[in-house]
């Protein structure tokens, strides 16, 4: 039961925290606090508790698994699973949770109950998209992100707050339909070769479909993970949503909504569509590209620091389609560090942005400048956050993406030299970010301006930490991840040389090997 109740705990503490607020606003916040604080414990004990992290393999052996009949006549089950890569998501899942909670303890005045309420909710439909292997209950949670988010940022959002969240609800909603006429036609289409319909994943990955049929159900799940992620030119929504939401929807967008592209990618396209994915696979590698240069350039050009802080998720999430469609384990495993470095990374970058904003009441970036010896401790932590984003050894974003590049290379040496064009762009927007704001002549109208409490000094610090521990030894995190994804490329008939098995990384020079007799 232990899937299931950490589910159950985000919601039963979201009515909680929506009724507290009729009588102490501050039980509130400690109820929310303590709801993502004992699921991140939790799951903190499964990771440290795995010597080994078995494979998915045909007879499902998972970490901990839960099935239960749902509405049987239709065949749908509440099947949930936990296996090395939902258990590291689960983990970002919870640890930014507890940072957005600690984020808006003090900006969040107005309808508090129903802010937090909305906060638990959009965490419990992470953590169900991230566990369910039932398709129909997969959407079920996917579509249980979405109200949450849009009362986030249309109630606690900034000027353009309700444009902002039409967009996304729109963006999001259309795309998801999309998926659920293929996840329809999957149904079908299984029931009628087998006799069995089912909305079971383990089941669907053996229906038998031609060519052109797989290339066309594949097209409405990429499409919604697309949007989610977001690719070029489905990305359009993102910097609206980003910069109109308060802190904490800014850091969950960025740092949890997006990698529920990614892992849709991973868990379910590779597996139940792999020659439509092998012939797409250019393409992928293609979007990806783009969309690591695009939204260098557009974050470059930006005057508005939240979003061209939003402009940059574009690009690090290009580096996410890029490994994921270049289909070996050397890449794959580096998108599985980019989701979780990327969510540490950027999301601090926003807690800095909503400080900054809190304070001077702007974000434009000329009304900046000289703020370094002002404010020093906050400009220290924006440094190592702008050198993070633009992937400086020892952070984990240098792991990711030096393993995407990588692995990459060995599919396609002109994709591969693109990316890297785009971290010298990287470096030029993460540059600007300090130069702009920290450097240069001091503001007049910023006299008076305080540095980072406590509070925001714990919250920083507890990710400094972390994105430090990731570059340095991401073997934990590796070592996870690593039967997961090679059984995932397995089962989809997918290698890095075909005809052969996935690269282990003592192979591709990593450093990790698969233990004797697994």
């Amino acid at each position: 039961m232990t899937l299931l109740t950490l589910i159950g705990i985000l919601m039963i503490g979201g009515f909680l925290a929506w009724l507290s607020a009729r009588w102490n606003t501050s039980l509130t916040r400690w109820i929310s606090l303590m709801a993502c604080g004992i699921n991140l414990i939790w799951t903190l004990f499964i990771w440290f508790g795995q010597h080994s992290v078995p494979a998915i393999s045909a007879h499902g052996q998972w970490i901990l698994e839960y099935r239960q009949p749902w509405i049987e006549r239709f065949g749908i089950q509440f099947y949930l699973a936990l296996d090395g890569l939902s258990l590291l998501m689960l983990m970002l899942t919870f640890f930014l949770g507890f940072i957005s909670v600690l984020v808006s303890w003090h900006q969040i005045r107005r309808h508090a109950g129903f802010y937090y309420f909305n906060l638990l909710w959009i965490l419990a439909g992470i953590t169900g998209v991230f566990l369910a292997l039932d398709l129909f209950l997969f959407y079920f949670f996917w579509e249980i992100m979405l109200i949450p988010m849009y009362f986030l940022i249309g109630i606690w959002g900034y000027e353009k707050r309700l444009y902002a969240a039409y967009k996304f609800f729109l963006f999001t909603q259309a795309s998801g339909l999309l998926m659920f006429l293929s996840i329809l036609s999957l149904y079908f289409i299984h029931g009628a070769q087998t006799g069995v319909y089912t909305f079971d994943l383990t089941e669907l990955m053996e229906t038998s479909l031609s060519s052109s049929l797989s290339l066309f159900l594949m097209a409405g799940f990429l499409i919604a993970f697309l949007v989610k992620l977001p690719a070029v030119p489905f990305h359009n929504w993102l910097p609206d949503a980003h910069t109109e939401a308060p802190t904490a929807g800014s850091v969950i967008l960025a740092g949890l909504l997006l990698k529920t592209g990614a892992y849709g990618l991973l868990r379910f396209v590779l597996p139940l569509f792999p020659e439509a994915v092998l012939e797409f696979a250019p393409w992928g590698m293609f979007l990806g590209a783009i969309s690591i240069l695009y939204g260098a350039k557009l974050a470059f050009s930006q005057t508005d620091l939240k979003r061209l802080v939003a402009y940059t998720s574009v690009s690090h999430m290009g580096f996410v389609l890029l490994g994921v469609f270049a289909l070996n384990q050397v890449a794959v495993q580096g998108v599985v560090i980019q989701m979780i470095a990327h969510g540490i990374s950027t999301g601090a970058l926003f807690i800095l942005v909503g400080s900054l904003q809190e304070r001077v009441h702007t974000r434009e970036i000329s009304a900046f400048g000289g703020l370094w010896t002002k404010v020093p401790v906050m400009g220290s932590i924006a440094l190592i956050f702008a050198m993070a984003s633009l992937g400086l050894p020892g952070m984990g974003n240098f792991i990711a993406e030096f393993l995407i590049l990588a692995g990459t290379f060995q599919s396609s040496v002109f994709f591969s030299v693109m990316a890297a064009v785009g971290l010298i762009a990287a470096t030029l927007y993460s540059l600007r970010i300090f130069q702009q704001v920290f450097q240069g002549s001091p503001s007049l109208r910023m006299e008076t301006l305080s540095d980072l409490n406590l509070r925001e000094m714990f919250i920083l610090g507890i990710m400094v930490i972390l994105i430090f521990w990731l570059g340095l030894y991401p073997r934990p995190a590796l070592d996870t991840s690593q039967k997961t994804i090679h059984g995932l490329l397995q089962r989809s008939e997918i290698s890095a040389i075909p005809g052969e098995d996935p690269p282990d990384h003592a192979e591709a020079g990593v450093g990790i090997k698969i233990q004797e007799g697994e």
